[in-house]
């Protein structure tokens, strides 16, 4: 592992204080009296420890609600193993663990930033490891996801948790369960958490599909809301492929060091096996983002045949409304002919030609016939009519 540049371990505690020595015992150094109100005392901020607890042999010695219980009581406990487990821990509490176990400063500022990808690191006895596990919420059809760090050091196994993935209190049960598998050492309890994240991802595989199979259904049956249920869907599988993907390297790098660090031959297979599950689930992943992908090509394809599907109507809407204007028009222009004869001839002027004319109402009414009959041809000719 290449070295960091120098300045950088600082950065990575920057704002972060060590717990405060103790004071020599002895009595308290006179003050001088206060006449004034005392100050009520601060308000206790609510501790991040879910579990502190030592092992030996596989089985649990001793539970403690504080981390100066714990680690005073495996300083003075030979052969035992620290499991802790943290929730969203404050810089106090990491800086504490920092100076107990000798996590590099690095790690640190890691864990307490969270929001990091997927990783395995070793800073010299203690190996760092970063997971992303998720949980499918029913009520809500989405995937939550939750991030969490694990230290393992040769008598300690750390958990700090950002999010509400995994439940890593059924972890602890199943390795106090099976105590031949838990006196195995730190190696194993890792294995039990990696399993675990890795199990977790089948019930959100499930979900996923569920949905894709809901979308396909909408898809086909013209809901328009559906194009942005495809977007989210997207996002969320491509946030699963972030946490899923560097899972098999991560794994292949356990299992390069199996023969380095000597681990025990049985949680060789157990890796193995939750390596194999990694693989099964990334696969998956990448063939829900590809069957999504298809999905919004065909939605888009028809998307636009019912958009054709539309003008074409509106078109042949449009056709149609233009004939009957044509033909409104024609026998408007057909029955406006008699009308202005009539109108010319209706006029009560003195001095009008065929006024007094013996043939003027047959003319009129001639004239009135010879036109419409010649508009309605033309118009007729013209497929107006």
């Amino acid at each position: 592992m290449s070295s960091e540049p120098p300045g950088r371990r600082q950065r990575g505690l920057r704002g972060l204080r060590k717990p405060a020595k103790k004071r020599p015992a002895g009595p308290p150094p006179a003050e001088a009296p206060d006449d004034s109100v005392s100050p009520e005392p601060p308000a206790e901020t609510p501790s991040s420890v879910i579990s502190a607890a030592l092992y030996r042999d596989g089985r649990r010695v001793s539970t403690h609600d504080t981390l100066a219980d714990a680690f005073r009581q495996q300083r003075a406990t030979s052969g035992t193993l620290a499991w802790i487990g943290l929730h969203r821990p404050t810089p106090a509490e990491l800086v504490t663990l920092a100076s107990e176990f000798d996590l590099h400063p690095l790690a640190i500022e890691d864990a307490l930033e969270a929001h990091q990808r997927p990783k395995l690191e070793r800073y010299g006895g203690t190996l760092f490891v970063v997971l992303r596990a998720a949980r499918y919420l029913d009520d809500a059809e989405e995937v939550d996801f939750g991030e969490l760090h694990v230290f393992v050091g040769r008598d300690f196994v750390i958990t700090v948790r950002h999010g509400g993935a995994p439940d890593l209190s059924a972890v602890r049960q199943r390795m106090e369960d099976t105590p031949e598998l838990l006196k195995r050492g730190p190696e194993a309890v890792l294995y039990a958490i990696l399993d675990a994240v890795v199990d977790g991802y089948a019930p959100v595989v499930d979900g996923v599909q569920t949905d894709i199979d809901e979308i396909e259904t909408e898809v086909f049956g013209g809901d328009p809301r559906v194009s942005r249920r495809i977007y989210e869907l997207s996002r969320e599988v491509v946030e699963f492929q972030r946490a899923t993907r560097p899972l098999n390297t991560m794994l292949e790098s356990l299992t390069a060091g199996f023969e380095k660090y000597a681990i025990d031959e049985e949680l060789r297979r157990y890796l193995r096996d939750v390596a194999d599950h990694a693989l099964h689930t990334t696969e998956r992943v990448d063939g829900f983002r590809q069957a999504l992908q298809d999905i919004l090509t065909v939605n888009a394809t028809l998307v636009n045949q019912q958009q054709n599907a539309e003008m074409r109507a509106l078109a042949e809407a449009g056709f149609e409304q233009n004939e009957e204007i044509k033909k409104i028009s024609s026998w408007a222009a057909i029955l406006f002919a008699p009308t202005l004869v009539g109108t010319i001839y209706g006029m009560n002027f003195d001095s009008m030609p065929e006024l007094h004319w013996v043939f003027g109402y047959p003319f009129a009414l001639v004239l009135m016939a010879v036109v419409c009959t010649s508009l309605y041809f033309i118009f007729k000719r013209r497929d107006w009519l």
